[in-house]
Formats: structure tokens, C-alpha cells, sequence
């Protein structure tokens, strides 16, 4: 049986809006995994003076209300400024779509986590964070829990490849149960480095690979 989707939510499956990737974003979050079902990017430009979002897009693994929820988020976030869009909720999306199936709930999540994981990938790089906690390795463990293992499509953390991390005098270190020539070692270090190096007392990230 079907699941009772409003006609909004297959007009914006249908014809999704923001769909794509910007070339050198300002900023840019990925939350979910393949492997889970759903997933979602969001990428980011915006106007340093006004802090204001002028262009955002999405890419989208999954359902139809993953897919619809990317498409209302980036309609919702554009033109406002980043506090603004920091403030747009789950129900605010679903509400927006006329209303999602209960068990679906989750794709409106994912999305507007997408939205505010880029808001503070922006405010990382720029220096606008106002709570600066230091960075631990509980911290680098955290983000690393977003970061994918291609070969599995779930992130390093649960996939076990993730054998050592130090945090030392603005120094993270990061060693990786892969092989250096590895087909998918660069892609990881890229992601790794991506992840962690924004952090406020972060001076450098070393990735090694072990095996």
C-alpha cells in the first residue's frame, strides 16, 4: 500500500528544487548514510557582510519525502540570513509539505540537520563561533561519525577503521585501518581533513594510514 503522501510532497519530488552542488561552496554538510536509507548534502553560498544564504543546493539519497523535505529546506533557507535559518524546525519543513506520514518523520530531521551542519561549517572556517570548547579526541570522534567509509556506505567510527586519535597542542592526528594505496585513502584523508580542520584550536590534522 502506498504511502499517504501529499500532493505537495510528490510536487516537490517531482520537481525538486536547488537540486545539484555548488562549485567551491562557502560551505557544505553531508548527514545520513546510503547504507541507512537517506541521505543528504547541502551546499552553501553566502554574503560575508549580510551573513546571509544567496544560493543553497542539495543532492539527495532516498525516499520521496528525503528528496521533497532537501527541496522545501532550501526554499525555506534562501534569502535569509544564517540565524534565520538556523531557526527553521523539522515540523516547520513538514508543515511546509503539507504534512508527512509519521514513519517518514526522520527525512525532515536529516534535512534540517543538513541545513545547520553547513550553517556551522560556514561559522567554523570564518571564526564565528561563540562557544569555543576545545577540541578532544571525543570531539574528533563525533565528527568522524560523519565521515564515510565508501566501501560500506556507513561512516568510519561504526565500520571500526578508526585505530588511533591524538589531540595535542592544536595537532590532531588520525590513524585509518587502510592500506596507503588504497583506492579510497585520498577521498577519506580529504574527508577527514575537511571535517576536523575547521575547528577553532585546530592547527593541523594528520591522516596515517596503518596497514
Amino acid at each position: 500500500m502506498p504511502l499517504p503522501y501529499s500532493e505537495k510532497v510528490m510536487e516537490h519530488f517531482r520537481n525538486p528544487r536547488n537540486v545539484g552542488r555548488i562549485e567551491d561552496p562557502d560551505a557544505k554538510a553531508v548527514e545520513g548514510s546510503p547504507a541507512c536509507g537517506d541521505m543528504v548534502a547541502v551546499y552553501l553560498k553566502v554574503d560575508p557582510e549580510a551573513q546571509r544564504i544567496t544560493d543553497i543546493k542539495f543532492e539527495s539519497y532516498g525516499c520521496a519525502s528525503n528528496i521533497a523535505t532537501g527541496s522545501i529546506i532550501t526554499e525555506l533557507a534562501k534569502g535569509k540570513t544564517l540565524e534565520e535559518a538556523k531557526k527553521i524546525t523539522w515540523k516547520e519543513a513538514a508543515d511546509a509539505l503539507g504534512g508527512l506520514p509519521p514513519i517518514k518523520t526522520h527525512c525532515s530531521v536529516l534535512a534540517v540537520d543538513g541545513l545547520r551542519a553547513a550553517i556551522q561549517n560556514y561559522e567554523e572556517r570564518h571564526g564565528l563561533v561563540k562557544e569555543r570548547v576545545p577540541t578532544t579526541v571525543e570531539v574528533v570522534r563525533k565528527r568522524l561519525k560523519h565521515v564515510m567509509n565508501p566501501m560500506t556506505g556507513l561512516d568510519l567510527v561504526r565500520t571500526k577503521i578508526v585505530r588511533d586519535i591524538e589531540v595535542s597542542d592544536g595537532k590532531v592526528r588520525v590513524a585509518i585501518d587502510l592500506p596507503a594505496d588504497h583506492q579510497f585513502a585520498a577521498n577519506i584523508r580529504e574527508e577527514i581533513i575537511e571535517k576536523i580542520e575547521p575547528l577553532w584550536d585546530v592547527d593541523e590534522v594528520v591522516v596515517e594510514f596503518t596497514e
